[in-house]
């Protein structure tokens, strides 16, 4: 499920009053246990696809707290942060509120929501390493991740078949041989992996599992690694990925990725997991062949390990403007919990713990992305990351790579300048 940023820094007047309502004690949902009342904001998912899973955790709370109140407003996700802004600047907070994970540092940064106790939440010391981080910030934690969804690769086993390619690859060596196949076969017009050019979440894929990062953490300051050896060698192969498979428009995002794969023109995608079955349905496959023949497997990396993966997903957070704090965290810890978790798990989503995930990979239903979740990344969690995607720094920096505008050196050092100047602002 792609969840992109919609920037909270620098919304005029909102966060100022919430800066000074912060509180630094580091157990934010310590006010509010005798609260009569409480409202909780989530996306439409949760109402269309798990309604049995909000009135349990509804049920779980009233039955602690009888007489307890729980009101429910659910938002589409282009929707919900212009109207949580709003909120935000009255004393009308809602006591929990759903965000996508990369939308949470903003909000974080300008103290809008309140600390946790992680030794409230089940499984908390088992969150997967990529969700921890984003509910994470400055050592505080401010949310409760909720579900994910992770990357994999997802091929037409039929074209595969056809170059005597039958088993999905298990190495990148096999991966490049079994591609090099096809596009030799179907010719130079065809994509043998489509792989858009500005889709940062796969490139960065490349630069960790390389041993690279976007930027690292030294003393308290941020400072971008892009142009070190290790990122340059992930965003090298990266680029020989795009040079020698990649025969579409190299200016590209990936928001039409299924729809270019439903219309037959490529063998191969690396998206998230529910893109392949997208790309086969019936009213986007306009090849007829795609119903049977998508399959997914774990993306192996040049490193010789699982290309590691962003995950994806939603957390939960309290305002720090809640009355109700320790009501939240109850109703949240009953919602993303054990039971919670497995009813999430049966709506296809991906835990938020590596408990539950471990199960997953015992079962061929579920083991190709619980085992490529095992592996992941997570953007800098630093104070200016909103900025740095705003101004969409990683794209621009891909696209001069693909189309050969600039080298890699010069494009992951001129990206380097550019995250450097904003990557620490607040």
């Amino acid at each position: 499920m792609k969840r992109k940023l919609i920037a909270a820094i620098g919304i005029a007047g909102m966060m100022v009053s919430i800066a000074a309502c912060g509180d630094d004690s580091g157990s934010g949902d310590s006010k509010g246990t005798d609260a009569k009342e409480l409202t909780v904001w989530l996306t439409v998912d949760a109402q269309n696809n798990w309604p049995e899973l909000v009135k349990a955790a509804d049920a779980a709370v009233q039955k602690a707290h009888p007489g307890v109140k729980i009101n429910h407003e659910y938002y589409g996700w282009p929707d919900k942060n212009a109207k949580l802004d709003a909120v935000l600047a009255t004393d009308k907070a809602p006591d929990v509120v759903e965000m996508g994970n990369t939308e949470m540092l903003g909000y974080m940064v300008k103290g809008a929501f309140a600390p946790l106790d992680t030794a409230k939440f089940d499984n908390s010391s088992a969150w997967l390493d990529g969700l921890k981080a984003s509910v994470t910030y400055d050592g505080k934690t401010y949310g409760v991740p909720y579900y994910a969804g992770g990357r994999v690769a997802n091929w037409r086993k039929d074209l595969f078949a056809s170059a005597g390619v039958k088993t999905a690859p298990k190495t990148y060596a096999e991966l490049t041989a079994a591609l090099d196949k096809v596009q030799k076969k179907e010719g130079d017009k065809f994509s043998a992996w489509y792989q858009p050019t500005r889709d940062w979440y796969a490139a960065m894929s490349f630069v960790y599992d390389a041993g690279g990062s976007i930027a690292k953490e030294d003393g308290g300051a941020w400072k971008a690694d892009l142009s070190s050896p290790e990122s340059v060698k992930g965003l090298t192969e990266f680029k020989n990925v795009l040079d020698t498979y990649m025969h579409g428009d190299k200016t590209k995002d990936e928001s039409d990725r299924y729809i270019v794969y439903g219309q037959g023109k490529s063998g191969m995608i690396f998206a998230p997991a529910w893109e392949g079955a997208t790309a086969a349905a019936k009213e986007n496959d306009k090849t007829g062949k795609l119903a049977n023949n998508v399959e997914n497997f774990v993306m192996p990396g040049p490193s010789g390990k699982n290309l590691p993966v962003f995950l994806g997903g939603s957390d939960l957070a309290v305002p720090v403007k809640s009355d109700a704090q320790a009501l939240a965290a109850e109703w949240i810890n009953a919602f993303t919990g054990p039971s919670g978790q497995k009813g999430l798990i049966a709506k296809g989503n991906l835990p938020n713990n590596k408990t539950d995930l471990a199960t997953l990979k015992s079962d061929p239903a579920t083991a190709v992305p619980a085992t490529a979740a095992e592996s992941n990344w997570f953007v800098p969690m630093a104070p200016g990351w909103g900025q740095v995607e705003k101004a969409q720094v990683l794209q621009t920096m891909l696209q001069s790579i693909g189309t050969g505008k600039k080298t890699v050196e010069a494009a992951a050092k001129d990206a380097d300048a550019a995250i450097d100047k904003v990557i620490n602002n607040k």
